[in-house]
């Protein structure tokens, strides 16, 4: 498990996902399919991206 991070490779939009998968070690894909359900379903995680893409650090 790394530091929680948005990196600059291999992100779609923000990286938050990309961050959030290689900090537990698992894949983005289950990452984004939850991002999006949440968004789809639940409607405040959408906030909750735009919170972690502010307070995420980018990798340097």
């Amino acid at each position: 498990m790394g530091q929680l991070a948005r990196p600059h490779q291999g992100r779609l939009i923000a990286g938050v996902c990309r961050g959030l998968a290689d900090r537990f070690g698992v894949s983005v894909t289950p990452v984004r399919i939850l991002a999006v359900a949440g968004t789809v379903f639940f409607g405040f995680s959408i906030w909750v991206y735009v919170v972690l893409w502010i307070l995420m650090p980018s990798e340097s």
